[in-house]
């Protein structure tokens, strides 16, 4: 009889912390309605917080650029597919992007009466740094397996910190004075969940993941600039053979493949926030061939790249 009433026991206390979860979660997916009057991604008054509202799936993939971050998903499902993998990312599970990478995105669960929403914090590994010494003073945590993008389940303490963060920006003061000491809160929930070694990865100055990310803070900085693999090697203190092989295991794609990532994206951005042509997008991005230029866009966005700036200018049309 005690055996019995000890798993009743557990079973209503399980019970009640899931349903506390979907509570918390529910209430967070208000919260980021709230603050999205039509489909997209917005940046807040908080540095480094984005909300974002979707409210019809994808037939196709989309690309787009992820910096740093970890990311939540409050309501509906996404896949991000990062080189060849595929991580699938639904309601009350988070997402550790390491390092800035492209990827493809693909909603996969969203509607208008339920449209998908979603939180991306973006994070600071010297603040990291500054966490992990106190919380792991007899040493740091190992990672077995280095990953692009690491998926967890999140719990309540995470989603209503979450939760409070967003929460913040409903008084400015709030937002300047508490919404720091929440984030804190957040990178130390993190740092305590099951993908807490890896985030310990990214600030730790001499690991794999900070050397590249290093040196894709220099391309960022310097996309347009013709580089060599051996002078990035550099860089880091690293043999040009060895550094090809760890850029590659954190990002998916050798580094001339993300410069021309890079140059892509920013020749997408310059294309559709002004009436730019083709031909000077290109050439401020890098490139000396247009018809190089053309195919490279036409094989990593679709189309190429005249059509396909006039579909995402519709379809922004469409959402305002």
């Amino acid at each position: 009889m005690v055996r019995i009433q000890d798993e009743i026991a557990v079973t209503t206390v399980s019970s009640n912390a899931e349903g506390s979860l979907d509570a918390e979660t529910a209430r967070l997916a208000r919260l980021i309605s709230a603050l999205v009057p039509h489909d997209g991604t917005f940046n807040q008054r908080i540095p480094g917080l984005y909300v974002s509202r979707y409210s019809k799936t994808d037939t196709d993939t989309i690309q787009t650029f992820y910096s740093t971050s970890l990311l939540i998903v409050a309501q509906g499902a996404k896949n991000i597919t990062i080189g060849q993998n595929v991580y699938q990312f639904n309601r009350s599970r988070m997402i550790l992007l390491p390092v800035a990478l492209p990827a493809a995105m693909q909603l996969t669960q969203a509607s208008s009466s339920e449209p998908y929403l979603s939180v991306k914090l973006e994070l600071d590994p010297q603040r990291i740094s500054e966490w992990v010494l106190k919380l792991y003073p007899e040493g740091l945590p190992s990672v077995r397996q280095m990953s692009k993008g690491y998926i967890a389940a999140t719990n309540l303490s995470i989603i209503n910190a979450v939760a409070r963060l967003v929460e913040c920006l409903q008084n400015p003061d709030d937002a300047e004075i508490l919404a720091p000491l929440v984030v804190d809160e957040i990178l130390i929930r993190v740092l305590r969940s099951p993908i807490g070694a890896q985030v310990v990865e990214m600030g730790f100055a001499e690991s794999d993941v900070q050397r590249v990310a290093k040196v894709i803070a220099w391309l960022r900085d310097n996309f347009s600039q013709q580089m060599k693999v051996a002078e990035l090697a550099e860089l880091v203190h690293m043999s040009a053979s060895s550094f090809h092989v760890h850029f590659k295991s954190v990002t998916s794609m050798s580094p001339l493949q993300y410069q021309k990532a890079l140059r892509l994206h920013e020749a997408r951005r310059l294309m559709l926030a002004s009436p730019m042509d083709a031909t000077t997008a290109c050439r401020l991005v890098g490139y000396v061939s247009d018809s190089q230029f053309s195919r490279d866009y036409s094989r990593f966005f679709g189309s190429p790249p005249s059509r396909d700036i006039a579909r995402l200018r519709q379809q922004t049309q469409i959402s305002n």
